[in-house]
C-alpha cells in the first residue's frame, strides 16, 4: 500500500506540472520560430538587413558638349535641382502646410500633394523634376521658415542649347531623362550619354540617414563630345539668307538650305527654316500652327499638337522626299554625255509640244526654243531637249545612273530619319512616258540631301562622296578620340564628263536661267528647278530650287537652296533661290579666304534667251 501524500505536497506537484506544460510549450513556440527564421525568412531578413545600412543616390552624369567646326559651343549642359519628398520624415502637424506652401511654390496640385505626403510609409516621391535655381531657392526658404522637414533638392543636369534656334534640326534634343530624341541628340546618344555616379549613405532601419554615418562616392563620368564639320559663320549665313527668303517669299511649307564641300562631302551648313528653340522643343513656334491647334480642344487638340510638333521637329534636308525638277536635268545631261548617247555638239528642236506614247509635253508657258545644243538646252531648261535625251539614254542606263548617283538608297550620312529608300521607276516598270518626266525631273521623288550629294559627283570630277556632319569625336578633356575621313562611295562619271559639265553649268549661270547667281569676281556653275508638286491637293504647289557651285573653275562649295510652296510674283527657282545661294555663297568665299578674280566676268553670249528662262516641269495629256 503506497503512502498517503499530504495536501501540501500534492498541491506541490499540481503547480509543478502546470509549469513544465507551459515551459515545453514556449520552448516549442521558439524553436518553430527559429525554423521560419533560418529555412524560410532567411533571404527576405538579409535584404532587410542590407537595406538598413545602405541608400544610394544617383548623381546624374553631364552629356558630352557638341562644338562647331569653329569651335563653338553648340550643346551643354547647365545645373538645375530635382526636388523629392520623403514623408516617413515630414512632421505630421506640418503636412497640411506643407501641401499648400509647396503646391504653390511647384504649380502642383494641393489635394494630391497632400495625399503623396499622409503616405507615411513612402521614403521618396517625386515632386518636381529639373528645376531652375529660383524655384529650388523658394522651395529651401519655405521649409527652413517653417521647420518643415523631409524634403529634398538634388543638384542635377540638364541639356543647353546656348545658340537657341541655331542649328535646331541638325542637333535635335533630349527628352527629361536627357536622352536624345532627334538630330545628333539621337545619332549619338550612346556616345554623349554619360556614366553616373553613385553616393552610398549609412541609414537606419527606416530609411532615415544616421547621424553618426558616413558617404562614399562614385563620381560621374561626362560622356564623350563631338566636333562637327558645321562651320557657325557659314551656318548663320545659310540661316539668315533663308529666312529672309521665307519671309519676302511667303514659303508655306519652310524652305531646306544645305552648303557641302563637293571634294569631301562635308556637310558646311544645314537648315530647314522657319526652326524651334530646341530648349523649348515642345513649344510651336508657326503662328498660324499654333492658332489652329488653340482653336480644337480635346484628343482633335492632342493630335494636331503632336503633328505640328513632329513637322517642326523634322530635318527636311535629310527627312523629305520631293520631285527635284529642272536641277536634276544635270544628272541626265551627265549620264548622257558619259554613256556616249550624246555629245556636247548634239543638237534638239523644240516646239510647240512633243508626243510621248500619246502624252504631250510643252515647255513653260509653251515657249519654243527652237533648234538648240546641248548647253542651250540646259540654259533654257527645255524639257523637250531632255525628252529627247532621256531617249536616246535609254531607260535601261538611265535607271543605272540613277542608282549610280546614290537616288535609290540613302546617303548614309551620321543623321537620323533619312528615308529607307526614295521613289522611282526601275525599268521594268518604266515606259516611254515615264522615262519623259524622269528625264526632266519629275516622277521620281529623292531627298535634298541626295540631290546635293550627287551634284557634288557632277562637277568634283564624278566621285559620289558619303555626306558626314561629325569630324571629330572628343574626351571629356577636349582631346581627339577619333577623327572620321572622308568617304568615296564609288566613281560615277569620267573627269572628263565632269569637266564638261562644269562648262555647261557656268553658261547656264551667264546665259541661261541662272544669272541672278552671279558673284562678282567670282566664276559660278548652277542650274535652276521649279518643280510640281504632283502628290499635293494644290496643283499650282511648287518647290523652287537652285544648286550652285563656287568657283566652277575649280569647285569647292556647292549651296542647295530649295523654297517649297513660295507665294511670291513668281515660283521660279532661278528667280527665287539663284539669289539666296549667291548669297550664301559669296560670303562663304570670302570667309574661306578665295580671292575674287581682278577681271570681269564674260560678257554674256548671242546664244542668251532674251528673257530669264523659266523651269517649266509640267505636261499635258493622260
Amino acid at each position: 500500500m503506497s503512502e498517503l501524500r499530504t495536501l501540501p505536497e500534492q498541491s506541490f506537484r499540481h503547480r509543478a506540472r502546470i509549469i513544465t506544460t507551459l515551459f515545453c510549450a514556449v520552448a516549442f513556440g521558439l524553436a518553430v520560430r527559429l525554423f521560419f527564421l533560418q529555412l524560410r525568412s532567411e533571404s527576405w531578413y538579409t535584404d532587410r538587413a542590407l537595406g538598413q545600412q545602405l541608400r544610394d543616390t544617383v548623381v546624374p552624369a553631364d552629356r558630352g558638349k557638341i562644338y562647331s567646326a569653329d569651335g563653338v559651343l553648340l550643346a551643354a549642359n547647365s545645373s538645375c535641382w530635382t526636388l523629392r519628398a520623403s514623408p516617413r520624415e515630414m512632421p505630421e502637424d506640418k503636412l497640411a502646410l506643407a501641401a499648400h506652401g509647396l503646391a504653390e511654390i511647384l504649380e502642383l496640385d494641393e489635394a494630391k500633394l497632400l495625399e503623396k505626403f499622409s503616405d507615411r510609409r513612402s521614403n521618396d516621391c517625386l515632386l518636381r523634376y529639373r528645376v531652375e535655381r529660383e524655384m529650388a531657392d523658394r522651395v529651401r526658404d519655405f521649409c527652413e521658415e517653417n521647420g518643415i522637414t523631409g524634403i529634398r533638392i538634388n543638384q542635377d543636369s540638364k541639356r543647353w542649347y546656348p545658340q537657341g534656334e541655331f542649328l535646331a534640326s541638325v542637333l535635335g534634343f533630349t527628352n527629361v531623362d536627357n536622352a536624345g530624341v532627334s538630330g545628333l541628340e539621337l545619332r549619338y546618344d550612346d556616345l554623349l550619354t554619360g556614366e553616373n555616379g553613385v553616393v552610398l549613405t549609412a541609414v537606419n532601419a527606416w530609411g532615415y540617414t544616421l547621424e553618426q554615418s558616413y558617404e562614399t562616392e562614385r563620381f560621374p563620368t561626362e560622356g564623350d563630345g563631338l566636333r562637327l564639320t558645321i562651320d557657325a559663320n557659314i551656318q548663320h549665313y545659310l540661316e539668315n539668307a533663308l529666312s529672309y527668303a521665307v519671309k519676302e517669299h511667303h514659303v508655306a511649307a519652310r524652305a531646306v538650305g544645305i552648303v557641302m564641300d563637293v571634294n569631301t562631302g562635308a556637310v558646311l551648313a544645314m537648315s530647314t527654316t522657319p526652326a524651334y528653340d530646341p530648349n523649348q522643343p515642345r513649344v510651336i513656334y508657326d503662328k498660324a500652327a499654333r492658332e489652329q491647334i488653340d482653336g480644337l480642344s480635346g484628343e482633335a487638340r492632342a493630335a494636331a499638337l503632336q503633328l505640328a510638333q513632329q513637322t517642326q521637329w523634322r530635318n527636311k534636308a535629310v527627312s523629305d522626299l520631293y520631285e527635284p525638277g529642272s536641277v536634276f536635268k544635270l544628272i541626265t545631261c551627265a549620264a548622257a554625255l558619259d554613256a556616249g548617247a550624246i555629245q556636247k555638239s548634239s543638237s534638239f528642236y523644240c516646239g510647240e509640244s512633243i508626243s510621248v506614247a500619246g502624252t504631250r509635253f510643252h515647255c513653260a508657258n509653251h515657249k519654243r526654243h527652237g533648234a538648240q545644243t546641248v548647253t542651250q538646252a540646259l540654259e533654257n531648261s527645255c524639257n523637250q531637249s531632255f525628252i529627247q535625251i532621256g531617249a536616246r539614254l535609254g531607260k535601261e542606263a538611265f535607271c543605272d545612273y540613277f542608282a549610280a548617283f546614290g537616288l535609290r538608297v540613302p546617303t548614309g550620312i551620321d543623321l537620323p530619319a533619312e528615308p529607307k529608300k526614295s521613289l522611282y521607276y526601275t525599268a521594268d516598270r518604266m515606259g516611254p512616258v515615264e522615262l519623259a518626266s524622269c528625264a526632266f525631273g519629275q516622277s521620281s521623288k529623292i531627298s535634298y540631301l541626295e540631290m546635293a550629294a550627287a551634284v557634288c559627283a557632277v562637277v568634283n570630277g564624278g566621285k559620289l562622296m558619303k555626306p558626314y556632319v561629325v569630324s571629330d569625336i572628343l574626351a571629356p578633356d577636349g582631346e581627339v578620340i577619333d577623327h572620321i575621313e572622308p568617304v568615296c562611295t564609288r566613281r560615277v562619271l569620267k573627269e572628263e564628263t565632269s569637266l564638261t559639265m562644269r562648262t555647261m553649268m557656268e553658261s547656264v549661270v551667264l546665259n541661261g536661267g541662272g544669272r541672278n547667281a552671279q558673284i562678282s569676281g567670282y566664276r559660278v556653275g548652277g542650274k535652276s528647278g521649279t518643280s510640281q508638286k504632283l502628290d499635293s491637293d494644290d496643283e499650282k504647289a511648287r518647290i523652287a530650287s537652285f544648286v550652285a557651285v563656287a568657283p566652277i573653275d575649280d569647285p569647292q562649295f556647292l549651296c542647295l537652296v530649295c523654297l517649297d510652296e513660295p507665294h511670291s510674283w513668281t515660283t521660279a527657282g532661278g528667280s527665287l533661290s539663284a539669289p539666296v545661294c549667291a548669297e550664301v555663297l559669296e560670303q562663304t568665299l570670302v570667309y574661306r579666304g578665295v580671292p575674287r578674280a581682278s577681271t570681269e566676268q564674260p560678257s554674256s553670249s548671242a546664244e542668251t534667251a532674251a528673257d530669264l528662262p523659266e523651269d517649266g516641269d509640267s505636261f499635258d495629256g493622260a
